[in-house]
């Protein structure tokens, strides 16, 4: 139901932009994509309950909307079941063409840690639930919300949330010690 009303409301978007086109005068060819990107960044806050700034990473945001609702299953990696730290890893592949561990706690040995109140758009969440150590991973969107992959399947919560909050330990930027070093080993896939 999500991507039909998505499809919609692109589609609305297009033959908006095309009836303008018809009736004024013609526009430079760079402006269309950043009206799309507006409508696009104007959508995701409100379904995502977000802000989106001009800045915002719309490739982050449409990536979470494609994983929503896909079910937890412990150690899973794909749309059948997948849990948070391989929602993560995915996300950081697909979205930053970053590739980060597999498990929460080794997760965390890949960042800077960050105040709650300096969490930027893309920075990780970590939270210790009902254990001494490190259990839990989601993604920073903005505006307190977080999307992970929780016992119902992927979701976008709040970090305002009683039960989060609650469990919250510390929010993640990765450092960038591990940025160079993942931005400049090969890929092993192109090889034969």
């Amino acid at each position: 139901m999500k991507k039909i009303l998505f499809a919609i409301a692109l589609s609305l978007s297009v033959l908006a932009t095309q009836a303008q086109t018809k009736t004024t005068p013609a526009q430079p060819a760079e402006k269309a994509p950043d009206e799309q990107d507006g409508l696009i960044k104007e959508y995701f806050s409100q379904i995502m309950g977000v802000a989106l700034s001009t800045t915002s990473n719309v490739k982050l945001f449409q990536f979470v909307y494609d994983w929503v609702g896909t079910p937890y299953h412990f150690g899973g990696d794909s749309r059948k079941g997948i849990d948070c730290s391989g929602f993560t890893k995915e996300l950081y592949s697909k979205v930053f063409n970053l590739t980060i561990k597999r498990n929460s706690r080794d997760i965390f040995s890949m960042v800077s840690p960050v105040r709650k109140d300096e969490l930027q758009e893309g920075d990780l969440v970590f939270f210790k639930i009902h254990s001494r150590s490190i259990s839990h991973v989601g993604i920073y969107l903005g505006n307190n919300r977080f999307a992970h992959a929780s016992s119902r399947g992927v979701a976008i919560n709040s970090l305002d949330d009683g039960y989060y909050s609650r469990y919250f330990y510390k929010g993640g930027r990765l450092l960038d010690v591990f940025k160079k070093q993942l931005e400049e080993e090969p890929d092993d896939t192109n090889t034969q």
